[in-house]
């Protein structure tokens, strides 16, 4: 999941926290060590004021009554077409300690380990999912782990059943698996109080700092230093997953052999203010849309958008509203290739942003598309209202399914009761956090340059869907195109069918673990 990018404009043109905010999170223990074994002294910590949760609030003593329960290993068996799987399950938490030693959060982690094999050599992937403030669920239960929740688009409902059921498709027959829930979501917690140590944790580069932090304490605690080691990330993800190697580099002296990100956004800046690439990266995800229920579509029958997008679109955008005759051609053109009102695309100057595009492509019947998937259509509650007023069709019906399998797994699956509330996409972490200070926003392409540069054997795989408006893939395109070419024969980059969440289809999912285990096995 990513944040709704209006939140970033409010933000007004931040950048990454100072790297003093790494010093605040020294180390990820469990039980705590000496306070004399601290990785880093205690340093000055970036973060923004403002209300937190009552988690935050609470006291040294009223929270360490709420720890999160001891691990919890059990051995599972998983029986699937033409194989069975045995595999040991361990639910249970990292805690992480500020410089001084003092204990900041306990951060949940899920893992799974097949059995027999080698741990020397058996690689094992790192997952998480993005927001700021979505747990790891939607890869575990959707994408990558041993039991799935079908997510399928218009036929799932909040009532839908939360039974899960065996993944036929899981990257555990190639890598072991660890999926991390940053602090705030699913069962992960803050254990001390105050504002330090929320902006500790909610900022771009402290929250990157504790992800790497509980990465190679599982590693230590599990005696997997030597594995194969792989990040996989979703969305917000795509900020996290090369800043997380970059720190694993660096800072902690563990090599990452791969580096796989779905629906990844990378670059803030093209989304913000008055960026005319926001509307070039959303053009052929919008037609894909109009072209979807004449039939299938594939990346390669949007050729001919993409070609137009970075070429005559961008040229009539580049001449601005001054220049009727280009504004006109380009928001016809618009019209014709999106199925909108000719009137509708003048009026917008064929400058449709993501809540325009949404609201305005099936107006005729009352609907609107879905943020996450705009394949997928709900009824617009407030259908006469001057002003947007409607959800996400493709992603709020998730949630209540999605936690309650959550729950259910750890809890009755894997022997792991936690008192409190799973969240499975926490809006209060968003709202709290501090995307920096400064002229830029976040990007990662940077790291994600220098991760290449550094290690000549990293390589890195890219999903997308077509019908994804939370981070077009044409977007991201874009940004892999100006990567050096020294990478381009280690960076792959895919499209498929679907939304944010495109392995919720079939097919998509099933080609998209192919990809994934072509680049483990490699």
């Amino acid at each position: 999941m990513v944040t709704n990018l209006p939140v970033l404009r409010r933000a007004s043109l931040v950048l990454a926290v100072s790297a003093f905010a790494l010093a605040g999170l020294a180390r990820a223990d469990d039980p705590p060590q000496p306070r004399s074994e601290a990785a880093s002294p205690a340093g000055q910590k970036g973060g923004r004021g403002g209300g937190a949760q009552s988690a935050t609030q609470a006291s040294p003593s009223a929270a360490e009554p709420r720890r999160l329960p001891p691990d919890s290993t059990t051995k599972q068996t998983l029986d699937l077409p033409g194989r069975t799987l045995n595999f040991a399950a361990t639910a249970g938490s990292i805690r992480v300690f500020d410089g001084k030693g003092e204990p900041l959060a306990d951060i949940a982690v899920t893992s799974y380990e097949l059995d027999g094999a080698d741990r020397a050599t058996r690689p094992v992937t790192f997952l998480f999912n993005g927001g700021p403030g979505a747990s790891s669920a939607w890869l575990q239960f959707g994408a990558a782990g041993p039991w799935r929740l079908p997510l399928d688009g218009e036929a799932l409902s909040p009532s839908a059943s939360p039974e899960v059921k065996p993944n036929a498709e899981t990257w555990l027959d190639f890598t072991d698996l660890v999926f991390i829930d940053p602090v705030s979501t699913g069962y992960s917690r803050f254990v001390a109080s105050g504002e330090d140590a929320r902006k500790s944790f909610y900022s771009v580069d402290g929250d990157v700092n504790s992800i790497a932090l509980v990465i190679r304490r599982w590693l230590e605690k599990h005696d997997r230093l030597t594995s194969p080691k792989y990040v996989a990330g979703e969305s917000y993800g795509g900020i996290r997953g090369p800043k997380v190697v970059r720190q694993l580099q660096l800072q902690h002296g563990i090599g990452v052999r791969g580096l796989i990100m779905v629906s990844p956004l990378l670059d803030f800046r093209e989304f913000t203010g008055t960026s005319l690439l926001q509307y070039v990266a959303t053009l052929p995800s919008y037609v894909a849309v109009a072209r979807e229920p004449k039939g299938p579509v594939k990346r390669a029958d949007l050729a001919d958008v993409e070609a137009y997008a970075r070429g005559e679109f961008l040229t009539d955008l580049v001449k601005g509203e001054a220049d009727k005759e280009a504004t006109n051609r380009l928001a016809d053109k618009v019209a014709e290739l999106t199925g909108i009102d000719r009137a509708v695309s003048r009026r917008l100057a064929g400058r449709f942003d993501v809540g325009e595009f949404r609201r305005e492509f099936d107006r005729k019947n009352g609907k609107v598309t879905g943020r996450y998937d705009a394949s997928v259509r709900g009824f617009d509650p407030y259908p006469d209202s001057s002003s947007s007023r409607f959800g996400d069709p493709s992603g709020d019906a998730l949630q209540a399914p999605l936690t309650s399998a959550a729950v259910d797994v750890l809890t009755r699956k894997l022997n792991w009761r936690p008192d409190g509330s799973y969240e499975v996409l926490n809006g209060a972490v968003e709202g709290h956090w501090d995307f920096g200070r400064g002229i830029n926003p976040p990007q990662s392409v940077s790291e994600l340059r220098q991760i290449l540069a550094t290690d000549a054997k990293l390589n890195v795989l890219v999903g997308h869907g077509l019908f994804d408006l939370a981070t077009p893939y044409f977007g991201t395109k874009r940004v892999l195109d100006q990567l050096p070419a020294f990478v381009t024969q280690r960076v792959k980059f895919v499209v498929y069918p679907g939304g944010h969440m495109f392995y919720s289809r079939d097919g998509s999912r099933q080609a998209f673990r192919s990809e994934v285990e072509a680049l483990i096995r490699e």
